[in-house]
């Protein structure tokens, strides 16, 4: 296992550094989903860049302490249908430290052609260290690529490791895009900057 960056250099009220290294790759005035937003820290960090996020967590406290220029929506994502249904296609989808398979799906046919899907949770191991312990709440090995691929998605990075700040956890990364032609061809030829 290979240790990784740190998954956040001043704890969890900074975003990660995994999701603002690859947003160079959303368009201007992205709209963007935060899925289990938590505090927002990345709807606050890309709303100030001038993105379009919509916010969405079951703590309503949470939702309420957005900062101007989020929206935000209380819906549980673990309880009766898709909250979103019916919603435009987003350009980009934010999900860290959650972990709900039922949803991949959804977040698949929600991401817009040209969409960017940054995702980061914990993975296999993490039991050894600490919680999430339980299984349903880690990912296999290799399992974020698996997803990518059964939806389509053209993955741009991903990593699989160890980080140890701001505690030691076991994490998969993936940074994927859906192709921006009309025909979904994940393998069709498009240039994406790897670094901003």
């Amino acid at each position: 296992m290979m240790p990784l960056q740190p998954a956040s250099h001043a704890g969890l009220s900074e975003p990660s550094p995994w999701v603002t290294r690859w947003a160079h790759l959303l368009r201007p005035g992205a709209r963007v989903l935060d899925l289990a937003c938590g505090s927002g820290r990345h709807a606050a960090w890309l709303a100030a860049r001038g993105h379009a996020v919509l916010a969405v967590d079951r703590d309503a406290d949470a939702i309420a302490g957005l900062p101007a220029g989020v929206s935000g929506r209380v819906a549980d994502l673990e309880q009766g249908g898709w909250p979103l249904a019916g919603e435009a296609p987003f350009d980009a989808i934010v999900v860290t430290n959650y972990l709900h398979r039922p949803l991949w799906p959804h977040l698949a046919a929600a991401l817009a052609p040209g969409g960017v899907w940054l995702y980061e949770t914990f993975a296999a191991g993490n039991e050894t260290v600490g919680k999430p312990s339980r299984p349903d709440f880690l990912l296999r090995p290799g399992e974020l690529l698996e997803v990518a691929h059964a939806h389509g998605l053209r993955v741009i990075a991903y990593e699989d490791g160890v980080t140890e700040v701001p505690k030691t956890a076991f994490v998969q990364r993936l940074c994927a895009v859906r192709a921006a032609d009309s025909t979904g061809d994940a393998a069709a030829p498009a240039r994406y900057r790897l670094e901003p």
